[in-house]
């Protein structure tokens, strides 16, 4: 049917162009959703910026300080490398309480009293935490114990030498084994 409309313009008129996509404006969507994409996650980095205090001593304090403490949403980062919208709103809280000239003995309780231990990377040796610092010297120490016990339980129960008849049944299978085979299965050209 296509066809048939071809032949069918009249002289001077051309077909529309097809709508299918050529390369080069793939390549035009392409770049334009690129650019986009750019803009779009620039716009967002910038808003990201961290807030600094207004003296650069007390931002180097601040910094310095939330390095020891765990960021509660990532928990495997510092306070001060988080990018959490938590760990941000701590660290401005940090700032102002050093602002308010509290020691850093007191923000840390003041943390410790809101958080638990968790929030130090570094938490103290008491009955609740006395597992978290034991735990991992008590496993070595059963794994250690665990293979010593295998080893000398192994030692007593050693296989008895081969008599003499036994190792000479064992020589000549293995000298077997060792001398060339022939190949007797179905050659090319023979029945």
């Amino acid at each position: 049917m296509n066809a048939d409309r071809a032949f069918s313009l009249r002289p001077g008129l051309r077909a529309a162009p097809s709508r299918r996509s050529s390369p080069a404006r793939h390549r035009a969507r392409a770049w334009a959703t690129a650019l986009a994409l750019t803009l779009a996650f620039g716009a967002q980095a910038a808003n990201e910026a961290p807030a600094a205090a207004p003296d650069p001593a007390l931002e180097a304090r601040v910094q310095a300080f939330t390095r020891d403490l765990r960021c509660l949403v990532c928990q495997n980062e510092s306070l001060a490398d988080s990018r959490a919208p938590l760990a941000r709103d701590l660290r401005r809280e940090v700032r102002e309480l050093f602002l308010a000239g509290r020691s850093e003995a007191q923000v840390r309780q003041f943390l410790v009293s809101r958080y638990g231990d968790f929030v130090l990377y570094d938490p103290p040796l008491k009955a609740s935490t006395a597992l978290l610092w034991t735990g991992p010297g008590l496993l070595l120490a059963a794994a250690l114990g665990g293979l010593l016990w295998r080893l000398r339980r192994h030692a007593r129960h050693a296989e008895p030498p081969l008599g003499q008849t036994d190792a000479a049944e064992a020589r000549a299978l293995l000298a077997d084994e060792a001398a060339p085979r022939v190949d007797c299965r179905h050659r090319e050209g023979q029945p």
